[in-house]
């Protein structure tokens, strides 16, 4: 704030400046409040800044269409919430650096979901239902990413509050989530269902649930603990080796039964879904570019020489379902924009929300490649 000396001058001189002061100052008052009557007003302002990756025209629009009362809704699923929303919601508040939908995310989070006495996040949140939380199991994604947002908030606001939070998280993963699975560890989806002993083909585990860029942080705020590094290495020795069908992709769901095997899961669809199309922006995000790693992503998602974003049938290795949505087509781009440097497509570099979980990728997509490949747009 700007402040005025009046030592100087006479008491004549002091006054007719103080006057004019009061005056500008009530005007200013009046224009605001004019102001604030004819334009409609978002829920909190944003505080963009040079380090924000998400801009505040996108991150409003994002804000407007998915966050309502503190959650981050799944329109696509019967207008729920989840740990994973919640998430993903926080990451993206930091990015676009507005302090302000963070917290109210993050109340939300502590006051409805956090709830378990193992200091995990309960997954499962209807706003049709009472209780409103339908499934108290754990989605250990999720909570990677509460987790990963409450340690970036707390740096980037110098909150050490957030970061304390997190600490407690992050613990508890690692004592619930984690499993020693043929000589190294392995992440557990949940706490409830999928370790050794839960089902004949257990432990199950889901590649897609390795959030790279988080693993780092946790190891340096975890009492210095190695499982997070160890859990980096343990997600792509899983990638690399879960090779199904002629494609030689990964699952989503995979039996790790037999350590040294990677089979597919019981009862779950048999196909590179929704869930493992984040397999390769969590790699990017982390700065893991290995080529022959991304190679066979990029490989399953060209059609005619181009980027495409598809479903692909493990047995078959072919696509039952391209995806034309932005918020999955700007993955395969990144892909290509990775390895060879192609620019991204003009019509992906412009955001206009969809389904909460395709615009959450664009966003994150598009924060990767500003942040990381600049040179693509």
């Amino acid at each position: 704030m700007m402040r005025y000396s009046f030592s100087t001058g006479s008491k004549q001189t002091r006054a007719a400046i103080a006057l004019a002061i009061a005056f500008a100052a009530a005007l200013l008052c009046f224009m605001t409040i004019s102001s604030s009557a004819a334009v409609a007003q978002p829920a909190a302002r944003i505080q963009s800044g040079a380090n924000a990756l998400i801009s505040p025209d996108e991150w409003q629009q994002y804000r407007s269409r998915f966050i309502t009362s503190g959650r981050v809704v799944d329109d696509a699923n019967g207008n729920i919430s989840h740990s994973e929303s919640q998430g993903y919601g926080m990451l993206l508040a930091v990015l676009a650096n507005d302090p302000a939908t963070f917290d109210a995310l993050w109340s939300f989070v502590r006051t409805d979901l956090l709830i378990r006495d193992d200091g995990l996040v309960a997954w499962r949140w209807d706003p049709k239902s009472q209780p409103h939380v339908t499934d108290v199991n754990n989605a250990s994604d999720g909570d990677i990413l509460i987790a990963y947002a409450l340690l970036l908030g707390a740096d980037k606001w110098g909150r050490p509050e957030l970061a304390a939070s997190a600490r407690k998280i992050i613990s508890a993963l690692a004592q619930h989530s984690v499993s020693q699975i043929g000589g190294q560890p392995m992440l557990m989806p949940g706490v409830e269902g999928f370790g050794p002993g839960t089902r004949n083909d257990a432990p199950v585990v889901n590649p897609s649930y390795w959030i790279f860029e988080a693993l780092p942080l946790f190891s340096k705020v975890d009492n210095g603990k190695d499982v997070w590094n160890q859990l980096t290495k343990s997600g792509l020795d899983l990638i690399d080796e879960s090779r199904f069908g002629p494609a030689g992709i990964p699952p989503e769901w995979v039996s790790l039964r037999d350590p040294a095997r990677p089979m597919l899961a019981d009862g779950f669809p048999e196909e590179y879904g929704y869930n493992a199309l984040r397999i390769p922006l969590y790699l990017l995000r982390a700065g893991i570019d290995d080529r022959k790693r991304l190679e066979r992503f990029r490989a399953m998602w060209t059609r005619n020489g181009r980027p495409a974003a598809g479903i692909i049938d493990v047995a078959t290795g072919r696509s039952t379902h391209m995806l034309k949505d932005p918020g999955y087509e700007i993955i395969a781009a990144a892909l290509s924009c990775a390895l060879d440097g192609t620019p991204i497509p003009d019509n992906l570099k412009q955001f206009s929300p969809t389904l909460y979980y395709p615009s959450t990728l664009h966003l994150l997509g598009l924060s990767l490649v500003r942040e990381r490949y600049p040179q693509c747009l």
